[in-house]
């Protein structure tokens, strides 16, 4: 009885319970500490992001050759499938059209094993294959009409606050090309690529006032 007294008694001895969280003694530094809100840690003890992974980067985006950045629109992706003797085999193939809404656009057409890929090619294949369209005040100058295979686009313009009345391969050409107000319709066949390239054929058709007048060998003060 005397001992188990003497012992209790001891200088540093205590009957209370540590509070949660406490560090023992002895402990190293740090050992047992509740950490901070949002301090993460790598596997190495330092500050990281994860296991020491960079930070992700959006990919670059598509530019031109003097430095202007493209729009891209799918127009449409067509999936082909092929019986082998192991099962179906599967390929892709996208319709692209890029433009830097200032009067350049270009239609590009892709295919791959799989559908990233073949965006990519399409888009490759519509940046390299840019042309100018003439705009005025945000609309075509005239009236056109053009045809490609079975299909048939008629485009007229419009006056500001219009929009782009189009649906389909036509409004992503124009909204590409930087056409903001527009009256389109489709006259022919629905497949996506002829709509798509009647359209190219009908904007590569428009020319403006001064071009015709100079055509006809009058200036602009004349015709006036």
């Amino acid at each position: 009885m005397a001992e188990n007294q003497n012992q209790s008694s001891a200088p540093g001895a205590s009957s209370t319970p540590a509070p949660a969280g406490a560090k023992p003694e002895g402990a190293p530094a740090g050992a047992g500490a509740p950490g901070k809100p949002g301090d993460r840690r790598d596997n190495r003890g330092g500050p990281g992001r994860g296991r020491g992974r960079p930070p992700r980067q959006a990919p670059p985006k598509p530019m031109t050759d003097d430095g202007k950045e493209l729009v891209e629109k799918v127009v449409f992706i067509n999936r082909c499938a092929k019986v082998v003797k192991g099962g179906r085999r599967f390929s892709f193939s996208a319709l692209m059209v890029s433009g830097d809404k200032e009067g350049r656009v270009g239609v590009g057409f892709g295919k791959a094993q799989e559908v990233a890929e073949c965006i990519r090619k399409g888009s490759d294949d519509a940046k390299r294959a840019l042309v100018r369209v003439k705009i005025v005040d945000g609309t075509i100058p005239h009236e056109v009409q053009a045809e490609h295979g079975g299909g048939v686009v008629l485009l007229k313009p419009a006056c500001p606050g219009t929009g782009i009345i189009a649906g389909g391969g036509v409004r992503a050409v124009c909204e590409a090309v930087g056409i903001t107000d527009v009256l389109g319709k489709s006259l022919g066949s629905n497949n996506h690529a002829n709509v798509v390239k009647a359209t190219m054929k009908a904007l590569s058709m428009l020319r403006t006032r001064e071009e015709v007048l100079a055509s006809r060998g009058k200036k602009v003060k004349e015709s006036i």
